[in-house]
């Protein structure tokens, strides 16, 4: 007999496939270029070694997996959005780099216990709606002593901001916790560490820099899979209400002066050494 607790239970598997669909929309390369210089942080937060087996989970267009590749370590990219990995091979190749890319989702990585030195994810695992699953595939793959290595945005972060700004517009799928979550140490401990030998995090910033407010707001409107599919599930006036608000939070946020947008966006850089 199902219980009341199960019929109320998220549909993970659904919510991933819509999440997928929303990935794959825009063109999130055209933003993750942009973020490329918290995968070179990252990769040296966790003092990455040139021959170690690194995975880069929920890779996007590949900017950890990159990062790791210049290190001249032996690197897998997985994503469950096929044409993010093309364009991490494609960079891989204009760089002359070496790196493996793979279709995987982060909730069923499909690779043996331990089988990785460093798993590495910027802004990705975060995504997963099975917090509890996506941790401990973390924890499972990368093998006793190895290290893993996540950046997340924060919830009082610009990005965090924006993200429970779009939930008042388009409300998130019911019993999913926030992806912010993990830019919380709160939460990281509690994902981590028990299988842990030490956990160190790290609040840091990453700049948003773009000509204007509304330049950002188009190119996240054409680009970015969730502000893209969130104005194509809202009528005209609700997509204007949404322009003014994304103006408003912009302009919290700006240290430009008015010449140019600059946006500071926090995010929680967590390096897990597996006990």
């Amino acid at each position: 007999m199902e219980t009341a607790a199960n019929s109320s239970a998220p549909d993970f598997g659904a919510i991933k496939q819509r999440q997928q669909a929303t990935w794959a929309s825009g063109d999130f390369g055209r933003i993750g270029v942009r973020l490329q210089i918290v995968g070179e942080t990252l990769a040296e937060a966790v003092n990455l070694r040139a021959g170690e087996r690194v995975l880069d989970v929920a890779a996007g267009n590949g900017n950890a997996a990159l990062a790791a590749a210049r290190r001249f370590a032996h690197v897998t990219a997985v994503d469950y959005v096929p044409t993010l990995l093309e364009q991490a091979h494609r960079r891989a190749e204009a760089d002359g780099l070496m790196l493996v890319t793979r279709e995987a989702d982060i909730e069923e990585l499909p690779f043996a216990d331990g089988e990785f030195d460093v798993a590495l994810s910027t802004y990705g695992v975060m995504f997963a709606p099975n917090q509890e699953r996506a941790a401990a595939e973390l924890l499972r793959v990368v093998k006793p002593g190895g290290r893993i290595g996540l950046a997340s945005w924060t919830p009082e972060g610009f990005i965090g901001r924006l993200f429970a700004l779009m939930g008042g517009f388009v409300p998130p799928p019911p019993g999913v916790a926030s992806p912010a979550a993990w830019g919380t140490e709160a939460r990281i401990d509690e994902l981590f560490r028990r299988d842990t030998d030490l956990l160190r995090t790290e609040r840091k910033t990453f700049v948003f820099r773009h000509p204007s407010a509304g330049h950002w707001i188009e190119y996240f409107r054409r680009y970015y899979g969730p502000v893209h599919r969130a104005f194509a599930a809202l009528d005209e006036p609700k997509q204007q209400a949404l322009h003014q608000a994304l103006l408003e939070l912009l302009g919290t946020f700006d240290r430009g002066g008015g010449d140019s947008l600059i946006v500071p966006s926090e995010y929680l850089e967590a390096v897990i050494h597996r006990a």
